[in-house]
């Protein structure tokens, strides 16, 4: 029997609608405990198709989130309504193009998408041309038109005929939306469950192609590969496959560079399943075997996201986790000879040493983009741990967030500090120069918030151990 492309042994993907009928009552929901109107329409507008410039080509489409999040709808050129007060959902879709179904085939049909989308009401947007659409959709009791600032053309509601004029909020949707996104239901994570199943055994590809590849190139084509083949035909974020001191910079865009003379990959790559996102990172031996040095770096790596990792459940603040991290880093790295062994780690800490080593932050959110929304950044925060931290505050049981710490040899801006003396008392450079080589390391899995722990999402190994097996093919 021949063998196959895609993997028949992985699970099937979830079955049954996409819940949007109940996102957008909750959406309702939390404008009105937040003192928006109890009434009123909520309207989105969907991405449009837009051309190549000069070319008769259309662009990639990416559906807005804030729409498939309300519609499970990833088709273009659409608008969404819901009737707050009537609990009714209505989406328009484009109508039948007869030129345009010689070249690309019938599009998706108003009874097809009915079925197909959890919506009251499907139309074509040919209903929209209508001064009868506004004016039935804007009753005397649905004076609120919510929409998002930006994301929507009010034109159509400005006809003559229309005698129940909205008054227009801007400022209560997105913010609505973003915070319930936070929250995942049963069938999104579902959907983020396949989308790492699908993502980790991509992963477990490109390890068993390391001996094969000669450039960053190949690995990066292994893995879209796999993940395309089984099901998940966008990538969640471009691939970030990193070899040698390319591994320090956190997201490294080149995937071109040869393989030859480095120690060490860093592949941090995710498919997207139905616009749900996983986001791994493994940093393995391009020789099979970590050196002294590079296994130092791992394992401490390692032992940053398992302590993090006995931190989490419901209620946690991110912040508490992030920092158990830095401060597992400063014991490891001293334990290593690099940071001054006469200093107490207190002090290593008040320095902000380890953010030479440890720029960015412990995790993020992860749902329908890979940098989620409801995070509450605070990026002019004037405390250098916490200025990159993604996500501040609390965070809730449902919840998805990534756990990915690393240690990193960044030769800019650390040479030049050390040069001018910035680290003197705190660095020794003559131990710093044994770990130049070994680039970077990250280790990122996706963690699903419980009310008494965590579920791990990714299932591609991080043992030490086993990426070393798997890049030999044991």
């Amino acid at each position: 029997m021949p063998k196959t492309i895609a993997n028949p042994k992985l699970p099937l993907p979830p079955s049954g609608k996409y819940p949007a009928k109940s996102h957008v009552r909750r959406v309702a929901k939390y404008i009105a405990e937040n003192g928006g109107p109890t009434g009123g329409v909520i309207w989105l507008e969907g991405r449009v198709t837009a051309m190549v410039e000069d070319d008769d080509q259309a662009m990639h489409f990416r559906q807005r989130r804030h729409f498939f999040y309300l519609t499970g709808c990833d088709l273009p050129d659409c608008y969404f309504a819901y009737d707050i007060a009537a609990d009714t959902s209505t989406l328009w879709i484009p109508p039948v193009d007869p030129e345009s179904v010689m070249w690309a085939g019938m599009p998706l049909l108003p009874d097809q998408a009915l079925a197909k989308f959890d919506i009251d009401k499907v139309k074509t947007t040919d209903d929209l041309k209508s001064d009868n659409f506004a004016i039935g959709l804007l009753r005397k009791e649905n004076k609120a038109l919510l929409v998002i600032e930006d994301r929507a053309d009010l034109a159509i509601f400005s006809s003559p005929n229309t005698y129940a004029h909205p008054t227009i909020e801007t400022t209560l949707l997105r913010p609505a939306i973003e915070n319930c996104r936070v929250v995942k239901d049963e069938h999104e994570i579902a959907l983020k469950r396949h989308a790492n199943i699908v993502s980790s055994y991509a992963h477990e590809q490109v390890l068993a192609s390391v001996h094969a590849a000669s450039n960053e190139r190949e690995l990066n084509a292994v893995f879209v590969m796999h993940c395309h083949a089984n099901g998940c035909r966008e990538q969640a974020y471009g691939c970030i496959c990193a070899s040698g001191p390319h591994a320090s910079t956190l997201h490294y865009v080149h995937n071109d560079d040869s393989l030859n003379g480095k120690l060490n990959l860093l592949l941090d790559a995710g498919g997207e399943y139905s616009c749900y996102c996983a986001d791994i990172t493994r940093t393995f031996p391009l020789n099979g075997r970590f050196t002294k040095e590079s296994k130092e770096i791992y394992t401490l790596v390692l032992k940053m996201q398992s302590e993090a990792m006995g931190l989490i459940k419901a209620g946690v603040r991110w912040e508490d986790c992030h920092m158990l991290a830095h401060r597992v880093a400063a014991e490891g790295l001293q334990k290593l000879g690099i940071l001054n062994e006469d200093l107490s780690i207190d002090e290593i800490l008040k320095s902000h040493i380890t953010t030479r080593f440890f720029p960015h932050g412990l995790g993020h959110y992860l749902g329908m983009d890979t940098h989620d929304t409801g995070g509450n950044a605070n990026y002019s925060d004037p405390d250098p741990y916490l200025a990159y931290l993604r996500v501040r505050g609390t965070v809730p049981a449902g919840a998805v967030i990534t756990n990915e710490p690393g240690i990193y040899f960044r030769e800019f801006p650390l040479r030049q500090e050390l040069a001018d003396g910035k680290w003197k008392g705190v660095v020794d450079e003559s131990a710093l120069g044994r770990y130049w080589t070994v680039g970077g390391v990250r280790i990122e899995d996706d963690i699903l918030v419980t009310e008494s722990g965590y579920e791990n999402l990714t299932t591609v190994s991080s043992s030490l151990e086993d990426v070393e097996g798997m890049v030999n093919g044991v």
